[in-house]
């Protein structure tokens, strides 16, 4: 379906690439239209510095909105919510404000307080699988990226057969913009965020890079340019303005050329605060007390970070859109304590299935909540994003998709029950097993020797090798360099391959029951298999040296390109699969073993 009403705007123009343009930006007002100006030509005047290159003075940059100066929408408001769904890059649990962090993070510390602050919100450990989840309301079981990330040089991406939010609000009239970071693929065009649903894109389409000139090596020799304004390489913005900045310019731009009376959906992906630790100097003022340079530099990007969500806020709030949004922000997996993150007091870290690596960061905050200033504590994982956002956007999920995400608005707007009991954390079948796990110490019903984890109401179950299993307090970054000694570190016993918690009364995963409470161990275990029955081949094939940037115009993008013969199969097969489909109501299960691996792109 056709948006709706988007024939009446035309697609927003790029944003001035220099400060004499600036004063050419439509506004409808005179007054407003010279408030923005004198904003833009701040914002696009700064000295953005990097953390090694000192301080220096910068102005403000943000956005004043005086009482009576917002402008009026020109026409009714939409019934339709907006959706604004920011993902910040790595940030650890305690780095909030309001969990005791020594970082200021006033901005979220407000937008939490006024809102839902959800304490029992759950992502994934890494980047790639949790915006997968997020972007389609599935485990990773479930779309076959159940094994590490996507890396530049794989033929892979989030698989083509799945509904993605955006193309789901699309089909109900919504303006769909992603800004940021990626990390979903993009061997071939198809794979692209501007096939996969949004109307325009700005970002980066890898995992990480440089926040000044926006490069990327993945090896030696395997470097290139990562910015892009949709489907081409954002040439015109190689001009060293810092991402998180230059982010938010573009947010600002997009709300200042939409009409709030029609809805929009923004998806912003914070490079934030990803390693490489940099921030312009100035946020480095209230951190000096910090000796751990790796810390401090964590600190400084969070304030810039914190500062740029404030900014958007007002956006929202000056160009009329506030009043009727939905702002959810989350973190995309724990902190890495060796890059400046801290998940204290839980345990372990990003890239773990221990609570600190998939325990985040998570709020709402709306107008629109029925019970505000409140902490939800029931269990909400990152594919519930998925339904609510669907619901609340008045849109349809068909009945044959088979979603593992739940509808939680409810839940968090006005404090009922979650309809979630469990969550599968993941079952990664190719990761490296445990030298002591076997189907034996799983009673016979699971291997554990691979690496799974589960949640069933107050329950936790781990198999194989979970990850680094560090308690990591703060006096840890108290030194100079990274200091382990600190650390309360546990050394895992010969032949363990499970544990259990009850993590509503042991958060921190101290104690561990599992030959306290054998028969909870094989119920969870029978869950698992249960599962992994429902599981697709996993997607990771090996990397292809036709995507190395040299060969690209010393750009990362797409480089695959099937020939005629390969592409005129994949067609009979996908009008063989929509006539098959149409005779069935739900969409069959597909099972596989515990070792299922498949190295082969699946056409």
């Amino acid at each position: 379906m056709a948006p709706r009403g988007r024939a009446e705007l035309p697609p927003p123009p790029p944003p001035p690439p220099a400060p004499q343009h600036v004063w050419l930006w439509p506004g409808k007002m005179l007054a407003m239209g010279a408030l923005a100006g004198f904003w833009v030509l701040s914002l696009l005047t700064y000295g953005y510095l990097s953390w090694g290159q000192g301080l220096e003075d910068e102005e403000e940059g943000s956005l004043r909105v005086q009482a009576g100066e917002r402008p009026e929408p020109s026409t009714t408001a939409t019934s339709q919510p907006h959706l604004i769904f920011i993902l910040a890059d790595d940030q650890g649990f305690r780095d909030v404000g309001y969990h005791g962090s020594e970082i200021k993070t006033p901005t979220l510390d407000k937008l939490a307080a006024e809102g839902v602050k959800l304490e029992n919100y759950y992502v994934q450990p890494i980047c790639t699988p949790s915006r997968s989840q997020f972007i389609t309301g599935k485990y990773q079981i479930h779309t076959g990226l159940q094994h590490s990330i996507i890396r530049p040089t794989q033929p892979n991406c989030l698989p083509l057969d799945n509904a993605t939010l955006p193309q789901k609000l699309k089909e109900v009239g919504y303006s769909t913009h992603m800004v940021g970071k990626w990390h979903l693929g993009f061997y071939k065009k198809e794979c692209m965020p501007t096939k996969r649903g949004f109307d325009t894109f700005f970002g980066s389409l890898l995992g990480s890079g440089d926040y000044y000139t926006h490069y990327k090596c993945d090896s030696p020799g395997m470097c290139g340019y990562d910015l892009y304004e949709n489907d081409n390489a954002a040439w015109d913005y190689d001009n060293g303005i810092y991402s998180t900045q230059m982010y938010t310019q573009r947010v600002q731009h997009i709300l200042a050329s939409h009409n709030p009376a029609k809805p929009i959906f923004l998806y912003i992906a914070y490079q934030a605060v990803h390693s490489p630790l940099q921030a312009p100097g100035r946020y480095f003022e209230h951190y000096r007390s910090i000796i751990n340079i790796n810390r401090r530099r964590y600190a400084a990007m969070l304030s810039c970070l914190d500062e740029a969500i404030n900014n958007v806020t007002l956006a929202l709030k000056t160009y009329g859109f506030y009043n009727n949004s939905i702002i959810i922000y989350s973190s995309d997996n724990g902190g890495q304590p060796m890059a400046g993150g801290s998940n204290w007091p839980l345990r372990g870290s990003k890239g773990t299935y221990w609570e600190g690596g998939i325990r985040a960061v998570g709020f709402v905050h709306s107008p629109l909540l029925k019970n505000k200033g409140t902490v939800c504590k029931e269990l909400v994982h990152i594919t519930d994003w998925y339904p609510t956002l669907i619901s609340l956007a008045e849109g349809q999920i068909d009945e044959d998709i088979q979603l593992d995400g739940y509808d939680v608005w409810e839940t968090i707007s006005e404090g009922l029950r979650s309809p979630r009991v469990d969550i599968l954390h993941n079952i990664d079948p190719i990761y490296t097993k445990a030298k002591n796990g076997s189907l034996a110490a799983g009673y016979g019903i699971w291997n554990t020797a691979i690496q799974s984890a589960i949640r069933v109401q107050h329950w936790k179950l781990l198999t194989g090798n979970p990850g680094y299993s560090d308690w990591v307090p703060p006096q840890s970054f108290s030194n100079l360099g990274p200091n382990r000694w600190h650390n309360e570190r546990i050394t895992l016993s010969t032949g363990k391959s499970i544990w259990l918690f009850n993590i509503t009364a042991d958060p921190y995963e101290r104690v561990d029951l599992s030959s306290r409470y054998p028969g909870i161990v094989k119920k969870l275990l029978r869950r698992l298999s249960q599962f992994n029955k429902t599981a697709v081949p996993v997607r990771y094939p090996p990397k292809d040296p036709r995507s190395n940037p040299r060969l690209n115009g010393g750009v990362w993008g797409p480089w695959y390109k099937e020939d005629s013969k390969k592409k005129k199969t994949s067609k009979n097969k996908a009008e063989k699969k929509k006539k098959k489909s149409k005779t069935k109501k739900k969409r069959p299960k597909t099972r596989s073993s515990p070792n299922c691996y498949s190295g082969v792109i699946p056409e």
